[in-house]
């Protein structure tokens, strides 16, 4: 049966999440967390660029933005496809990938992830700066911790730190100004959140 979603497009912003089937955890322990980071740099970074993310234990939040035509073409020239198939195969090689690595250390069988993965085009620079705070509050909503900015697998911290990182930091800290800026929307927006539909 042909799925309904709509399939990605090139150099488009996509809010992508998803969760563990019937709400199970998709994240047991802190080398889960690891693992699917550095499958994700390995996999994506020459389909898309990441601007924010956060991991929970049973679903997770990405903020892409997806390259060019000819920037996919010429990093998967042997693909012979169309740049929007080898986005969607790139992704359906993350998750099937770390479903099996997680079947396999937990001794478990089946599907790991609700199917198909969402997705929400974006378009609005507003709308992108409160996704931002949206998904880097997540942990501190679904009370995984007491403070959003302390949680570790989330892309927070990566915007305050001057170590290296595979984010865009430089794009989506001029989305707020700079860096302080950055962190008063943050605690702005938490001290108003009232439940956002993103």
């Amino acid at each position: 049966m042909k799925s309904n979603i709509p399939s990605l497009q090139v150099e488009t912003f996509y809010h992508l999440y998803n969760r563990g089937v019937n709400g199970g955890d998709i994240f047991r322990e802190s080398e889960n967390y690891t693992y699917f980071l550095n499958k994700y740099a390995d996999l994506i970074a020459g389909v898309a660029d990441t601007y924010a993310y956060s991991l929970l234990k049973n679903h997770f939040h990405l903020l892409i933005r997806t390259k060019s035509e000819a920037e996919i073409q010429e990093r998967f020239e042997e693909k012979k496809k169309p740049a929007s198939s080898i986005i969607s195969l790139q992704f359906s090689h993350l998750f099937n990938g770390y479903a099996q690595a997680i079947n396999k250390k937990y001794n478990r069988t089946g599907s790991l992830f609700e199917t198909p993965f969402r997705r929400k085009e974006i378009a609005d620079e507003e709308y992108l700066r409160r996704l931002v705070f949206y998904i880097h509050f997540n942990a501190e909503r679904h009370k995984l911790c007491a403070d959003f900015k302390k949680y570790f697998f989330s892309s927070y911290q990566a915007f305050l730190s001057n170590k290296p990182t595979k984010l865009q930091t430089e794009e989506v800290l001029s989305w707020f100004g700079d860096k302080t800026a950055f962190v008063s929307f943050h605690s702005d927006l938490k001290n108003l959140y009232s439940d956002f539909d993103f």
